[in-house]
């Protein structure tokens, strides 16, 4: 037992009476073990401890005793239907599955707590100082790892980065990827504060995390962090500082990147004779045979490998994954829940795109337009990174996804108000009535049915032209 392990375990049991008399305060709590992985820096019995489920078993308790009646446990909006809607299009595709063995068990179980958190954290963040706290949570989890491994890279000249630090992110290409989704929340948090130490901590944090998703090696993750970075050019206001920023950026990654790492995202622009490479076209080829043969329900979650020889007609003697989330998603749980999937993520960008141009054409609606651009990077970054990755079932996309529901609910309740009378960050507007804020039922805002019906309905429907 290590002082390490004692103080990891004496935090986590010291939070869960806050967690279970705020339950928002367990769920930071357990955003925090999700994503720093605390457990993982420890050598004793704390490594293998399900503290996680621990608070999380706390904080639903508390929301029972406590909030049950009184708080909503999510926003029922698209995003949440669509999470809903896969959950059980998953459990079906276990059915007819040919392995059904404790690990694709485990790996549904997993899934399930994945959806019930994205669903809690919607319900739960109701105020912007609640939504800019998960968002710091998030932020600094991750910096952690960020900062850590990239000193080490400056330190070691840019040694490969083999593995993450453990859970979802133990595999060096899971690791890049979450890292490449925060590289938004850092900046979009350097932006807002105002301390001069600590944004410029969280500007140095951004570049660490840089350097360490480059320290993997990984190619996907490369592409990634340039299209999250890319992002951020087209939405700024100063899109020529931004671009020259970029460019000296690029040439000094140019001078100091080590040959080995220039030589493998060299392989980036040619495919041939990269064996990594022609095994993603052969495993995406088996996968759509798959997904054809198995149009509705797939060949099961985690069944991948099990089905691979069938198609691939010979046997394979190393592992074989579908390296592609859209492939693993379609092939394993077939092509209603892909559609599902791209919708719920398609949707996304919809609405953070309706939110920015809200948000621009309000006065004071800049926290709005932030918030949106952040989301929508971390998104693209996800979207890139998981053509290359069979991460179809990523935590923190699911999590990403539930904010920009939590947003969407606290822009449209905000922009519901008089200008004179909108909330400030504090204010919990989850009391309020619910705000119809499909784009269907704006359309019928003010035909079809009468003001004292909508009254009686309990939804109260907004002009947004104003």
């Amino acid at each position: 037992m290590s002082l390490r392990d004692l103080i990891v375990v004496g935090f986590t049991l010291l939070s869960l009476p806050a967690s279970f008399r705020v339950p928002f305060t367990g769920l930071l709590m357990f955003t925090w073990l999700a994503y720093m992985r605390a457990q993982d820096l420890c050598w004793g019995f704390a490594r293998t401890a399900r503290l996680s489920y621990i608070v999380a078993a706390t904080m639903v308790a508390g929301y029972v005793v406590h909030e049950l009646g009184r708080t909503r446990f999510t926003v029922w909006d698209f995003r949440s239907k669509c999470m809903v809607v896969m959950t059980i299009l998953i459990g079906l595709s276990l059915v007819d599955a040919r392995v059904v063995d404790s690990f694709v068990q485990n790996r549904y179980v997993e899934y399930l707590k994945i959806v019930l958190i994205a669903l809690f954290t919607a319900g739960q963040v109701s105020t912007r100082r609640r939504l800019h706290l998960i968002v710091w949570t998030i932020a600094i989890s991750l910096g952690f790892y960020g900062i850590k491994n990239g000193l080490w890279g400056i330190a070691t000249g840019g040694r490969p980065i083999l593995r993450g630090p453990g859970g979802m992110l133990e595999d060096n290409n899971d690791f890049a990827l979450a890292l490449t989704m925060n590289v938004p929340f850092l900046l979009f948090l350097a932006k807002l504060e105002k301390r001069a130490i600590i944004k410029r901590g969280l500007q140095a944090a951004t570049i660490l995390t840089a350097v360490t998703v480059f320290c993997t090696y990984s190619r996907g993750a490369f592409l990634s962090i340039c299209g999250v970075f890319g992002i951020f050019i087209m939405r700024s206001r100063y899109k020529t500082l931004a671009l020259a920023g970029a460019g000296v950026g690029a040439v000094l990654f140019v001078l100091v990147a080590p040959a080995a790492l220039m030589e493998r995202y060299g392989m980036i622009a040619g495919f041939e004779g990269d064996r990594s490479a022609e095994g993603r076209l052969v495993a995406w080829g088996v996968a759509i045979r798959m997904a054809l043969d198995n149009p509705f329900l797939g060949v099961g979650l985690r069944n991948f490998r099990a089905n691979f020889a069938d198609y691939f007609g010979a046997k394979v003697g190393t592992t074989i994954e579908v390296h592609s989330s859209w492939f693993q998603v379609w092939a394993e749980t077939g092509t209603l829940t892909l559609v599902t999937y791209l919708a719920m993520i398609v949707s996304c960008f919809w609405t953070l795109r309706r939110l920015m141009k809200v948000g621009r054409s309000t006065e004071g609606g800049e926290w709005i337009v932030n918030y949106a651009i952040m989301f929508e990077a971390s998104l693209v970054g996800f979207c890139i990174g998981a053509t290359f990755l069979n991460r179809g079932h990523f935590d923190l996309m699911y999590h990403v996804v539930s904010l920009v529901t939590a947003l969407n609910f606290l822009a449209y309740q905000w922009l519901a108000q008089p200008a004179q009378e909108r909330v400030d960050e504090g204010d919990d507007v989850s009391h309020r009535p619910r705000l119809a804020i499909d784009s269907h039922e704006r359309k019928r805002t003010f035909r079809g049915r009468g003001r004292r019906a909508e009254e009686r309905s309990g939804v109260f429907r907004p002009s947004y032209d104003s």
